[in-house]
């Protein structure tokens, strides 16, 4: 099963290259993962419906009990054949239905196979959290698949309204699934089913948000919106996910839990009411509209409706007949929507009031399409009306309720006959007043699939046995009632058989007087879902707006002090209510001294923050309190943290520098003394509340500390550094999730500087015209003396001679050109001495960067892009990419980092081992160098550029302001430059 699953989304992979290959003839390549599904499910077909079933479950990480549980049983094996039948004709019918070869096409083929791939393992999954996993992927490509044609507004639109209601969905239904497993010990479904947990309210709340995730899956009213827009999608996908696959996953889900779940409170009325809501809804709207498609989507609403209704009502006869409308329901409206397609491709359009006579010009493509109606009409002898009088023969001898639910799919019934009419009058018929629609042949191959599957539904109702026996397996683990019911065609005459002739005289009637049905139906039509959809963004919109205005009034000082007394108000409260001190130990104020002695000059530090007027103080104050901590984790026995707290502080202050070179010296707003008053203590309350939270937080602790077990097993492998050995091997993913935040961040910040590109634009070359400090013949010398051209003077940085004389330190260059090299090879030795010392690859990286930093300090931004000559993304890309690829490599074996280790012996270095700690720090480092690099780049180099340039406007504004003045005499060799 896992193989079968997992097939499908490799090939997928390769969809775009088989496409370009065979354009649309790939689709038949494509189809072997599906078709091979069907085969697997077909050869366990005993094994199903004698009650059993195929379990394989993959241990992921066995010492957490992590795995993917996988389950075959008659349910399963019932959606197994539907979703991958039905998906392997489809796409083959996309052979047909598609011409050439795009890179649009090849990444359609794609996201439909792995749809497929994900369909599949959403109907075998046998835990929820891999339910959901699945149930989020065919979210994730159905929002693909329906904007595939994404220059078009209303398939964008379509696609985020699909996207956005069944996610909000799957999420409530995803914090249900954390209840139930939360209550019973277990997500293994099997198991819940076995021995599913009291009614309690917690059950009931997770009930509720489990069918908010069904309905909304589903399409059930008010959740309905997304569906009839969703027909913007192609018509094989309006086929396979809107007929056979998606909008059944909610169904589905109803029909899997309803053996546990059906007799909470809670549970049929809800599944009942709204789902007969829908069928009503959704039936009666299909008999006032004219595209094809969308009469077929509206009844497919309908449909849905109903069969959430009888999977809902939770006892075994109706169960057995939700299941045999399942099936009936994929092989009618799936062909329905292929012949759709059909008539679309050959006719030019789905209007009915423009389409005429289709039916004369391809009376095959007809006849498919009446024999598909047929069953969708519930005519015998059709698989359909043996699922519908399954439907009646169970509601009607059921419980109260059951019979108000009978009254609902008569009428429901009645809706569905009209509807389906007007669809083959519509689609085929010759209408009076209106031309034949010119039409052009249509070959067997794109007939194929369509022609199948009504095959199934006409061949499965007189022969209806085999599939009795499958679904009656599944109807059995509900409570045994006294009188099982079995499918058959002919259960002779009797108040069902009469209610079908009933159903069908009355849809016949609806259809003869159609031109009053839609005039009434127009008339007192509700609101359209879309439009109520519309209108709820709109507000929403209008609404964050207006909030936004009141709340975001452009003072940092008011969101600050609005953020600190939330965080008052709400830890005061728990403080004052809980009083969780009660039993906490009084803590020490130091272990030694020194330590008190650091808290107070920081505190100190930290206090004088808030009566100064200059940024710069500011700024060097609070970094006083950065190294503040730096020391206490000296003092503490933490070197590799003081390390990190003393790279990341002085990096910090230098870009705080950078910043403010282009803001005002003084902080410009004029803070009277009434308001510091109230400002001073609202920070230091917040301050010492804080600190009360972390005591009592430390102090409370009832388990034991999960460092201990971390030291054991650091020591357990030979290594000293527990800190570094946490972050890249015990902790590596959240090491790995942080890092990409990190570079994020840094993309984001250094993009509100670079407005147009990320580049630094011209080289040093090509802005100063190869003048450098190792220039041979730099411009301008060739009227020096001959003695002093052939013996230039030589600097200390590549990028000296840009420098204005003024802006240039002879003693930083020095001291910049010397301690370059060491200090990058410092990193390097860092980055390599972390598991045993203090180090990594967090702070290699960062000491890789104060190098650059003070390269550029010393020599200006052309000195940066000297030293640093490749773009700072190649470095966060790359180390990005080579540390979660190394973190990757733990799922091998279901272990962290523990992939490969390797020892070794070298001539000088002597013995080392190099192991994917190592490999992933350095992926750290990369990143970390990159992200340094890019906001130096954008925060000095970019700022440097935007000075210069200002400086220049303004002194040739200066000039123009000064007429008579002649050109400013050249300037002399060696004694200035570009400014910084």
């Amino acid at each position: 099963m896992t193989a079968l699953i997992v097939c499908h989304f490799v090939l997928a992979g390769f969809a775009r290259p088989l496409v370009r290959l065979l354009g649309s003839r790939a689709f038949v390549v494509l189809a072997a993962a599906p078709a091979a599904a069907t085969v697997w499910a077909a050869t366990q077909w005993r094994t199903t419906v004698s009650g059993g079933s195929v379990v394989q479950t993959w241990q992921w990480m066995p010492a957490w009990g992590v795995g993917v549980d996988l389950r075959l049983d008659a349910l399963a094996e019932l959606m197994v054949l539907l979703a991958a039948g039905i998906g392997t004709l489809v796409l083959l019918y996309c052979a047909s239905y598609f011409t050439g070869a795009t890179p649009q096409l090849a990444g359609f083929a794609g996201n439909l196979l792995a749809f497929a791939g994900a369909m599949l393992g959403l109907v075998l999954a046998d835990d929820l959290m891999s339910l959901y996993v699945f149930w989020e992927l065919t979210t994730v490509f159905s929002y693909l698949l329906i904007g595939f044609d994404s220059e078009r507004k209303h398939s964008r639109r379509s696609a985020l309204q699909a996207l956005t209601v069944t996610t909000l969905g799957g999420l409530a239904m995803f914090v249900g699934f954390l209840i139930i497993g939360q209550a019973t010990g277990t997500y293994r479904i099997s198991t819940i089913l076995a021995d599913p947990p009291p009614a309690d309210a917690a059950v009931t709340a997770a009930v509720v948000l489990i069918l908010c995730g069904a309905l909304s899956k589903s399409a059930i009213w008010p959740f309905s919106l997304w569906l009839p827009n969703a027909m913007a999608a192609p018509t094989p996908v309006s086929a396979y996910l809107h007929a056979a696959a998606m909008v059944k996953a909610g169904v589905y889900l109803v029909a899997r839990l309803a053996p546990a779940f059906a007799d909470v409170p809670v549970w049929r009325p809800v599944v009942m009411v709204f789902g007969a809501a829908t069928m009503l809804l959704g039936g009666w709207r299909a008999l006032r509209l004219n595209d094809l498609k969308l009469v077929l989507a509206y009844g497919t609403v309908s449909q849905l409706g109903f069969l959430t209704l009888l999977a809902g009502v939770g006892n075994r006869n109706t169960a057995l007949a939700a299941t045999a409308m399942i099936l009936a329901h994929a092989l009618f409206k799936a062909p329905l929507f292929l012949v759709t397609g059909i008539v679309d491709h050959a006719a030019g359009t789905r209007d009915l009031r423009k389409l005429s006579g289709v039916g004369r010009a391809l009376p095959h493509v007809c006849a498919v399409a009446v024999v598909a109606a047929a069953s969708m009409a519930a005519l015998p002898p059709l698989l359909g009306f043996a699922a519908k009088e399954a439907a009646f023969e169970t509601l009607l001898h059921g419980s109260t309720a059951d019979r108000w639910a009978l009254g609902v799919t008569f009428v429901g019934s009645a809706l569905t006959v009209a509807y389906t009419v007007r669809f083959v009058w519509g689609a085929f018929a010759r209408k009076p007043g209106v031309e034949d629609t010119p039409v052009h042949r249509v070959g067997p191959a794109f007939l194929a699939a369509p022609a199948l599957l009504a095959a199934c539904g006409l061949l499965l109702g007189p022969d209806v046995g085999p599939v009795d026996g499958l679904l009656g397996a599944y109807a059995d683990t509900f409570p045994p009632v006294a009188h099982p019911y079995h499918l058959s065609l002919w259960h002779g005459l009797g108040t069902a058989l009469l209610l079908s002739a009933l159903a069908v005289a009355c849809g016949a009637a609806l259809f003869a007087g159609r031109s009053t049905v839609t005039r009434l139906s127009r008339r007192i039509a509700w609101p359209t879902a879309d439009s109520v959809f519309g209108h709820l963004l709109l507000g929403l919109e209008r609404f964050s707006l207006q909030l936004t205005g009141f709340i975001q009034r452009g003072s940092l000082t008011v969101y600050l002090a609005t953020t600190l007394l939330v965080m008052l108000a709400g830890q005061l409260t728990v403080l004052g209510v809980d009083r969780p001190w009660h039993g906490a130990v009084l803590p020490r104020l130091w272990d030694v001294p020194l330590q008190g002695a650091v808290a107070v000059l920081t505190c100190a530090a930290a206090l004088l923050c808030l009566v100064v007027g200059r940024r710069m103080k500011a700024v060097v104050l609070a970094g006083l309190t950065g190294y503040g901590a730096a020391l206490l984790f000296v003092v503490q026995g933490g070197p590799d943290l003081a390390l990190t707290q003393f790279c990341v502080e002085t990096v910090s202050m230098i870009v705080f520098v950078l910043v403010l070179r282009r803001m005002p010296v003084h902080f410009q707003e004029s803070v009277s003394s009434r308001r510091r008053l109230v400002r001073i203590p609202v920070a230091l309350a917040a301050a010492a509340t804080l600190s009360v939270v972390v005591w009592v937080s430390a102090a409370a602790r009832t388990a034991e500390p999960a460092g201990a077990a971390m030291v054991e097993e650091v020591s357990h492998h030979g290594l000293k550094d527990v800190v570094a050995t946490i972050l890249v091997d015990l902790r590596a993913w959240d090491t790995m999730g942080e890092s990409a935040v990190l570079a994020a961040a840094a993309i984001g910040v250094t993009s509100l500087i670079y407005l147009h590109r990320r580049t630094e634009g011209a080289s040093l070359r090509e802005e100063v015209r190869g003048r450098t400090a190792w220039s041979l013949s730099a411009p301008g010398m060739t009227g020096l003396p001959r003695g002093d051209e052939g013996a230039p003077e030589r600097g200390w940085l590549a990028a000296g001679a840009t420098l204005a004389p003024e802006h240039r330190s002879i003693v930083f260059e020095v001291v910049a050109r010397l301690l370059f090299h060491p200090v990058l090879v410092l990193s390097v030795y860092l980055l390599f001495s972390a598991e045993n010392l203090p180090g990594g690859g967090f702070v290699a990286g960062l000491v890789a960067g104060l190098a650059l930093i003070t390269r550029y300090l010393a020599g200006g931004r052309f000195e940066l892009a000297e030293a640093a000559p490749l773009q700072p993304g190649l470095f966060t890309g790359l180390g990005l990419f080579v540390s979660t690829g190394v973190a990757l490599l733990g799922l091998v074996d279901g272990t962290v980092l523990h992939a490969w280790t390797h020892h070794g012996h070298l001539p000088v270095i002597g013995a080392y081992h190099i192991g994917t700690p190592i490999l992933f720090d350095f992926g750290v480092y990369l990143l970390v160098l990159g992200v340094v690099l890019d906001i130096v780049r954008a925060l000095g180099a970019k700022i440097d550029r935007q000075i210069e340039r200002a400086a220049a406007l303004q002194a040739a504004e200066a000039e123009d302001a000064a007429p008579g003045t002649g050109p400013p005499p050249e300037a002399t060799p060696g004694t200035g430059g570009a400014p910084r």
